[in-house]
């Protein structure tokens, strides 16, 4: 008779529930999933959650795999056909101006605009009908090493020892913290604008990203004809921007956006967010392994974070179920290294292209700007350097 293990996942948010899943599959897999916070709900009939996220070709074959996908696009996400980024030094017609559309790449889009809400009710139900057991609402009073493993106790006094405590509990991770695995921090002096506008012109199902001096400002399609900005910008612009009047944050994006979609209304609540990219210096340990913004946060301007985070989560189980196919637990720290090895590495180089990214187009010199757009003509000339650096971001390569 087979053996059963025990795993406990720690955040039921979009990568937690997506690892779940995955992880149920395998019938030698107990798996709980414990967060703190309310059970999410999502309702068609209700307005737009202001939280959405740009789902890659690679991340919907993931959610595919699952069985979430098709709830997710039959009702209410918004595919992206085509992607401009240009810098404020020229405009959107410029040469200097990267142009991506899906056609070149072989695929139907290039990503989908969803609402977070969305992808985890549908996530949930796909939980729902497996052997995993959620605990909604489930604060843990206690986390520490036993031995190769770690002893949970959760506030009603229920207590687990898991094979595998899987951490995906966000960037502030009560896991990552409690285990003393340490994290390299890179604050980015922003903060991150976010609201719905109703453009004068239509959105195209185009993605637009314009680098200001102070960071950028992106514009992502929504299904219902609107547009939800993401503005990169100084704390101090970011604040008066909460505090303006709903036609005065209107004019004012009108003039960061370029007039890219022509006037534009506020139409949908606002939010701001200091920005940081961080890394966990370690993503594993003996019986616990760290996924999505647990290990890694990254500047949202390409729309990567949630992306990598489902990586996580597949390349995960994937080692997971060659572990016990073999016969190994996978909790086992020479298992959870090759887990390790597999995605340490391609997050970080994202996170410092990302970071990168930033600092470059947020220079304010003259003759950095110039060389900006030469470098910017002659990427765009780049022919299989640009093929292959757009695929790595649609997650197809």
């Amino acid at each position: 008779m087979k053996r059963k293990y025990d795993v406990v996942i720690v955040g039921a948010g979009m990568v937690g529930l997506a690892a779940a899943r995955l992880l149920s599959r395998d019938d030698q897999l107990r798996v709980i999933v414990i967060d703190a916070g309310a059970r999410p709900v999502f309702r068609p009939d209700e307005e737009m959650s202001l939280r959405v996220c740009a789902v890659s070709p690679g991340s919907v074959g993931i959610l595919s795999e699952i069985g979430a996908w098709h709830q997710i696009v039959s009702t209410r996400a918004c595919p992206y056909r085509d992607m401009k980024v240009w810098d404020a030094t020229g405009n959107v017609e410029g040469p200097e101006t990267l142009s991506f559309g899906a056609a070149e790449f072989a695929v139907a889009q290039l990503g989908f605009i969803v609402e977070n809400v969305l992808i985890q009710d549908a996530l949930l139900r796909q939980v729902d009908q497996s052997d995993v057991v959620v605990h909604f609402d489930s604060s843990i009073r206690s986390l520490a090493r036993s031995g190769h493993r770690f002893e949970i106790e959760l506030e009603s006094g229920e207590k687990m020892t898991p094979d595998l405590l899987v951490g995906a509990d966000g960037a502030n991770s009560f896991v990552r913290g409690t285990a003393g695995i340490a994290i390299e921090s890179w604050p980015h002096a922003q903060k991150g604008l976010v609201t719905c506008l109703r453009p004068e012109l239509s959105h195209r199902n185009t993605a637009w990203q314009r680098f200001l001096k102070d960071g950028p400002i992106g514009l992502l399609p929504l299904d219902d004809g609107r547009v939800s900005i993401v503005w990169s910008t100084t704390p101090a612009e970011a604040d008066e921007a909460m505090q303006m009047s709903d036609s005065a944050l209107s004019a004012k994006l009108y003039e960061v956006t370029d007039g890219v979609l022509g006037r534009v209304t506020v139409a949908g609540p606002r939010g701001a967010f200091l920005l940081n990219s961080q890394h966990a210096k370690e993503y594993v340990q003996d019986g616990l392994v760290l996924i999505g913004d647990a290990a890694h946060t990254v500047h949202p301007l390409a729309g990567q974070g949630v992306n990598l985070g489902f990586a996580d989560a597949s390349k995960l189980a994937q080692i997971v179920s060659a572990a016990l196919r073999a016969g190994e637990n996978p909790g086992d720290l020479p298992v959870l290294r090759n887990y390790e090895r597999a995605q340490k590495g391609a997050n970080k180089t994202m996170l410092h292209f990302m970071d990168g990214l930033n600092r470059l187009f947020s220079n304010r010199s003259a003759l950095l700007a110039r060389l900006r757009g030469a470098g910017m003509f002659m990427f765009n000339k780049s022919g299989p350097i640009r093929a292959h650096a757009v695929q790595v971001a649609l997650g197809i390569r």
